[in-house]
């Protein structure tokens, strides 16, 4: 999570600070297109909270937990070779990795990263970077569920995850009105549900999901894993009335980036039956 680039239109800024970035308003035109490789040219560096660090920052504040939270990660390629074993040693209980990004990409590194977390005891999961404006939700979620983003009722097999963020190649909401971003999400997720019976996991920010949805509030069967780099997960999106898991931070004692998981550990395995 360490880009400073950002696109708007025609228009690049380098950043020399992910403190900074660029935020536009919710777009009009759908600017879908067939060729999506032409389109996602960096997958690599785009992971959970890439953009949403870039655009909103971090607020560096000790956190002061109410309520019993487990420790997690999540990781991509960007990590490559994962030394799951002591990630455990250290404490985190569940992981998020990255399986695909539009229909053009596959981690390289999924398959070692995904066997390993469970050799290690690490409960995990997979999730897919979605770019809306390259091809449908339900083919997105289709190549996803058949690229790594299955899932087993084995007790160690989290429910696929979607992340919804900021465009890190273009305008921030794909070029969608608020109703085209929200079909295109449902086009998702009921997918992953025909698919694997588990209702999708929607990774995203309030502030994304407010300019790029109009704060729908509509996805409330959806759980909710929400970055906010700060002391709280702070304000909700609309859709619902608390979270399942917190982003917290790009960095920690875990290599990606830092989660909470909202209750004990028994919660975090009864979430993967």
């Amino acid at each position: 999570m360490n880009l400073h680039l950002c696109r708007t239109g025609l228009a690049i800024t380098i950043f020399t600070s992910a403190w900074f970035g660029c935020v536009d308003d919710a777009d009009d035109t759908d600017d879908t297109s067939s060729d999506e490789a032409a389109l996602v040219t960096h997958p690599d560096d785009d992971t959970a909270g890439s953009q949403i660090l870039l655009h909103e920052g971090a607020d560096p504040v000790g956190y002061e937990l109410a309520v019993t939270q487990t420790p997690g990660m999540d990781v991509s390629g960007y990590q490559g070779t994962v030394n799951w074993s002591a990630a455990h040693a250290n404490g985190a209980r569940f992981a998020y990795i990255k399986a695909t990004e539009s229909t053009t990409y596959r981690n390289p590194s999924f398959s070692s990263q995904y066997t390993g977390s469970y050799n290690a005891g690490v409960i995990r999961g997979a999730y897919h970077f979605a770019t809306p404006n390259t091809s449908s939700g339900a083919t997105q979620a289709n190549y996803f569920v058949s690229h790594g983003g299955g899932w087993s009722a084995d007790g160690k097999t989290l429910p696929p995850a979607v992340d919804l963020e900021y465009n890190p190649y273009g305008s921030s909401c794909y070029g969608k009105s608020h109703a085209s971003m929200v079909a295109w999400i449902r086009d998702f997720v009921n997918t992953v549900k025909a698919r694997t019976g588990r209702d999708a996991v929607i990774y995203t920010s309030t502030s994304w999901w407010t300019l790029c949805t109009g704060n729908n509030a509509s996805f409330g069967n959806n759980p909710l894993w929400v970055a906010r780099y700060s002391s709280s997960a702070g304000t909700l999106p609309a859709s619902w009335g608390y979270y399942t898991i917190w982003q917290n931070a790009d960095h920690g004692v875990f290599p990606g980036d830092h989660d909470y998981f909202n209750g004990s550990a028994d919660r975090v395995r009864a979430f993967a039956l």
